[in-house]
C-alpha cells in the first residue's frame, strides 16, 4: 500500500482472464420471494398443471370429503382423464355418479379443460376361472 492512500483504495491486481464469474444471462438483480420464485420456475418449464395435478392428489380429502376420500384414492392423471380407485364395488359406484361434480371442481382447481373425464376403477377380484359353472 502506497503511503499517504486508505485501506482498500490502492491498486488492486486483476484477475488472470477467464477466471472471473460469470452470470448467466437474466440472473441477476434483486432477490425475489420464494412464491414468484417457484411460479416462474413452473411457468418456464411447463410444470404448472403437473404441479396443480399433484395438488389435487394431495389433498383429495379436501376436494371430495373425508368420508369419500377415506374410500377411493386418485391413481394417475394421463391427458385429461383421471383415475380413480375405490376399495368397493358400492364406493366405485358412488363415485361413478358424481364423477361430473367431481369434474366441474377440479377444472375450477386446475383450469377449464384440464380434466376431460374421471374414470373410476372398482376393486380387482382376480382372474374369473373359465369353463362350467361352478356351485360351492
Amino acid at each position: 500500500m502506497k503511503r499517504g492512500t486508505l485501506p482498500g483504495q490502492g491498486r488492486r491486481r486483476k484477475a488472470p482472464a477467464g477466471t472471473g464469474r460469470v452470470r448467466e444471462p437474466g440472473r441477476g438483480g434483486d432477490p425475489k420471494p420464494f412464491g414468484n420464485a417457484i411460479r416462474d420456475l413452473l411457468a418456464t418449464r411447463g410444470w404448472e398443471q403437473r404441479a396443480a395435478v399433484g395438488g389435487v392428489f394431495g389433498n383429495w380429502a379436501g376436494l371430495v370429503g373425508p368420508e369419500l376420500a377415506e374410500h377411493t384414492r386418485p391413481e394417475k392423471f394421463d391427458d385429461g382423464e383421471l383415475t380413480v380407485v375405490a376399495d368397493s364395488t358400492t364406493w366405485a359406484t358412488q363415485l361413478r355418479l358424481l364423477s361430473s361434480t367431481l369434474v366441474r371442481r377440479l377444472n375450477e382447481q386446475l383450469g377449464h379443460g384440464t380434466v376431460k373425464r374421471v374414470k373410476v376403477v372398482g376393486p380387482s377380484s382376480g382372474p374369473r376361472r373359465t369353463g362350467a359353472w361352478r356351485v360351492r
